[in-house]
């Protein structure tokens, strides 16, 4: 979104909100009133308690209740404010515990309101200088003034109610791969951020928009932007995935893929797929959200994005060159959209070209280096070769897990040259495969190689010692090769 439109937006929002709502005199010296017959209550206000933005005639009494309490830990008498001010203040009556809990929802919007007020004259200077990055601060900043009204967890209250809340509430959400949710131990969680990484043309794309398919095919509304491909050639994937149709014959049968996607949409959750630019920031993704949001009158589940390197920081310069600062800031902004808008976040970064000869990958092999990977909540290293593509198969590291134990685990998935669709190995595959949770796979343990050292005689005392042979594997095949075409010239 335009800067300029998103201000006039906030602005237009302001407005509104002046307009059916009156913070007059009356009712901020009500405010302080209050405050002074409940030592508990000013306490708990403190922490957003700005005497300038009260009216002029009550700042003066505001900052000397507010420095009186910091220096003597009391709060003063009534007489004593009057007599200091010059203001008329008086001890409430019959007060009852409703009225502090309206006091402190009133004393919050109007701070919050006086905020927004003070940000948005003062930023008149800065938008003539296009300094919007300063403006959106300010306005951020305003906008999140707010009390700590959930005090935590009472940890030995309710163990039962609370360990509910983490399972009912929190996640975790089928990926759709059974043999990943295990390692997970369940699943995906609302509010994380995981990348999926990989080396260039390794399938990161390809196992965001199949994470898109699972979940959406189990009820939930997908978004998915994407900073490198085409709207056309995500959606044209995404019909193979959900049709089985392989993408070759996609245009030879153009209606049978209409009818099958129709009839798939209708029991399913909404898929959106948008292209924006790369060097977007994380307020651009926040904005398109809520506009779809308001438009389509359904929350967003899930956001896919393809992928994080090439998002920029927000109103932050940095030189395409410092990668670690740019990615720190990117990560912790989209960890943090994650938990705001309380949706699963999937994201994808490059490996760097250490991890090209790798066959196990650890945080060294993550482009622009640890910022990204201190963030995240799950990080995933997608293995695959040539001799495993042609079999249709890919392997998944978990180099980084915060929810679970499955840090250096494997596991190994199943994939369709015909219809770029990802799933679990056949059960039978699984359990041989099983065995090595912590170790290396088959796959990737039959393309290692192994040395034998062969036992020697001991020598006689006085003779020479021989040497030692170490036979690789591969030198074996060749022996074995050799010896059967000196077979075949061997005369019967």
């Amino acid at each position: 979104m335009d800067q300029d439109l998103w201000f006039t937006c906030v602005l237009l929002e302001y407005i509104i909100y002046i307009m059916t709502k009156d913070y007059g005199y009356e009712v901020q010296k009500l405010y302080l009133e209050l405050m002074l017959a409940d030592a508990e209550v000013f306490v708990r206000c403190q922490g957003i308690f700005d005497h300038t933005l009260f009216d002029r005639k009550l700042q003066d009494a505001a900052e000397f209740i507010n420095e009186y309490a910091k220096q003597y830990s009391v709060l003063p008498e009534y007489e004593m404010v009057n007599a200091s001010c010059r203001v008329d203040l008086e001890k409430p009556s019959d007060l009852k515990d409703g009225h502090m809990d309206w006091l402190m929802d009133e004393f919050e919007s109007f701070t919050r309101h006086k905020a927004l007020e003070r940000a948005i004259i003062n930023s008149a200077d800065l938008l003539e200088k296009h300094d919007y990055g300063q403006v959106e601060s300010m306005i951020k900043e305003a906008v999140q003034i707010g009390l700590a009204k959930d005090m935590g967890t009472d940890y030995f209250a309710d163990p039962r109610a609370r360990l509910m809340r983490i399972k009912d509430k929190n996640g975790q959400i089928s990926t759709g791969w059974p043999s990943l949710d295990k390692k997970l131990f369940g699943g995906m969680n609302r509010g994380e951020l995981n990348i999926f990484a990989g080396g260039s043309g390794a399938g990161k794309s390809l196992f965001l928009a199949n994470l898109g398919v699972n979940w959406c095919l189990q009820g939930l509304n997908v978004v998915y932007l994407t900073l490198e491909l085409s709207e056309e050639l995500v959606s044209m994937r995404i019909d193979a995935m959900t049709t089985g149709i392989p993408t070759k014959e996609i245009f030879k049968d153009i209606d049978d893929v209409e009818m099958k996607v129709k009839i798939i949409g209708k029991k399913s959750g909404a898929m959106q797929i948008k292209y924006m630019p790369s060097g977007k920031t994380c307020n651009d993704l926040r904005a398109y959200l809520k506009e779809y949001e308001i438009k389509n009158g359904r929350k967003v589940d899930v956001l896919l994005v393809d992928y994080l390197d090439l998002l920029m920081p927000i109103s932050r310069k940095i030189s395409p060159a410092d990668l670690f600062i740019k990615d720190k800031y990117v990560s912790e902004e989209l960890r943090n959209l994650a938990v705001e808008r309380n949706c699963i976040l999937v994201t994808a970064s490059q490996l760097n070209r250490g991890a090209v000869e790798e066959v196990e990958f650890d945080h060294s092999h993550i482009s622009g280096g640890l910022s990204k990977i201190q963030t995240a909540d799950n990080v995933f290293g997608i293995f695959t070769s040539r001799a495993m593509r042609e079999r249709g198969r890919y392997q998944i590291q978990l180099m980084k897990t915060r929810s679970s134990s499955g840090v250096g685990m494997k596991v190994d998935l199943e994939f369709n040259l015909e219809s770029l669709k990802i799933t679990d190995l056949p059960e039978e595959e699984q359990e041989h495969n099983g065995a090595n949770n912590r170790g290396s796979s088959s796959i990737i343990e039959s393309i290692k190689r192994k040395t034998e050292v062969q036992p020697r005689e001991e020598p006689d005392q006085g003779m020479p010692v021989g040497k030692i042979r170490a036979e690789v594997q591969s030198t074996k095949l060749r022996e074995i090769l050799s010896s059967m075409n000196n077979d075949e010239d061997a005369p019967f």
